[in-house]
């Protein structure tokens, strides 16, 4: 007998998304079991048997899928585009893996994005209470002193989510026009280092996400994408508490 599963964890590991957006799928209204809609999150399902349907599309537990991209400026993150912008689904191979982004990076901005539609691994990866960090390489205008990156780096008020968690911020190069750092942040808000450096006053020019966690972009280059290997989702795993498999 297969182990029941709680409909929110159910829907995750059937690649519909992260915790967060098949909850908003349950609660929508748009989930049932056996022809009949459900709005519980820990309605008890059972994959053997149980027949789950989102938006009357029957859905099963898929092979679990990770993968990095390089991202190139001017590509979207998100499935389709109504304005027909270019997306990471036009570009990779993944229409038919039911695979989704691990946070976002903006059409401006480049670097490693991680897919998969291990929708628990990816809610633990975006969560702050798992302290992930993701590195940055950042171009601001102008040059920033160290009194207004200390407020960065301390947490700076963004409205209307509150407060940043504090931060690592390095300077990498320091010019008069222009300046490069390195930024390590342990969360994940929309747009945030745009949001942060132009509330100091100095807006971002260049960004690129150089690694997430212990993945990084060495030897993929940009505009190409590879597989992670076992040991790396072991240990992706292992830094949000989830049970890697054995190697």
């Amino acid at each position: 007998m297969e182990e029941k599963l709680r409909l929110n964890k159910f829907l995750a590991e059937c690649g519909l998304g992260a915790r967060r957006k098949v909850e908003r799928l349950i609660d929508e209204g748009k989930v049932a079991v056996n022809g009949i809609v459900v709005k519980e999150y820990g309605f008890r399902v059972d994959p053997g048997k149980d027949i789950v349907t989102v938006d009357g599309r029957v859905v099963e537990i898929q092979p679990k899928v990770y993968i990095a991209f390089n991202k190139p400026r001017n590509i979207l993150t998100t499935m389709k585009d109504e304005r027909g912008r270019l997306t990471v689904y036009d570009v990779l191979p993944i229409k038919d893996l039911r695979v989704f982004p691990v946070g976002r990076l903006d059409r401006a901005s480049r670097g490693l994005l991680l897919l998969t539609n291990d929708g628990e691994l990816a809610y633990r990866l975006l969560h702050p209470k798992y302290h992930v960090p993701k590195r940055y390489i950042v171009t601001v205008e102008g040059s920033p002193p160290e009194e207004k990156l200390n407020k960065l780096r301390r947490g700076i008020y963004l409205y209307p989510e509150g407060k940043t968690l504090p931060c690592e911020i390095r300077v990498i190069d320091r010019q008069k026009w222009h300046t490069k750092l390195e930024v390590i942040l342990k969360e994940g808000r929309k747009r945030q280092i745009r949001r942060m450096f132009k509330k100091i006053g100095y807006p971002v020019k260049d960004l690129i996400r150089v690694a997430v966690g212990p993945i990084t972009l060495k030897g993929l280059p940009e505009g190409h994408y590879r597989y992670l290997t076992g040991e790396e989702v072991n240990t992706l795993k292992e830094m949000v508490g989830l049970k890697g498999s054995r190697r």
